[in-house]
């Protein structure tokens, strides 16, 4: 038996806005993300991820908060530089935070009780 293709979704966010404009550009890369979660396709966070902390050594502050939205991904794309292990280590860092605060599209919640219920009204 043959298996399914595999494949995924990349946001090129630089091509992104090219298409939808960039002040669409977030609402679209959201429903984006929203779309692959809800049909289970994986997601490719790309274009300029801490790209100035690779070329140059140092980070914009827009760089890191949109990192920290690469949680949301499967897997984001780094452009190769001079600093690139610093960005790995940076990516890497963000990353690990940010999974104790949300999982994907999930919002980490809390044990229902429900046996509980049932059993004080039977």
């Amino acid at each position: 038996m043959r298996s399914p293709a595999t494949f995924g979704v990349m946001i090129a966010r630089g091509d992104l806005a090219v298409e939808c404009s960039y002040q669409r550009l977030a609402e679209v890369q959201e429903e984006i993300l929203w779309i692959c979660e809800a049909a289970h396709v994986p997601v490719i966070w790309a274009t300029q991820v801490l790209e100035n902390l690779a070329k140059n050594g140092i980070p914009s502050r827009a760089e890191i908060s949109d990192a920290a939205l690469g949680n949301q991904a499967e897997c984001v794309m780094l452009n190769k530089g001079e600093h690139i292990l610093q960005a790995v280590e940076t990516l890497n860092g963000i990353l690990c935070r940010m999974q104790s605060h949300q999982n994907k599209k999930s919002s980490m919640m809390r044990k229902l009780k429900l046996a509980q219920f049932f059993h004080l009204h039977s």
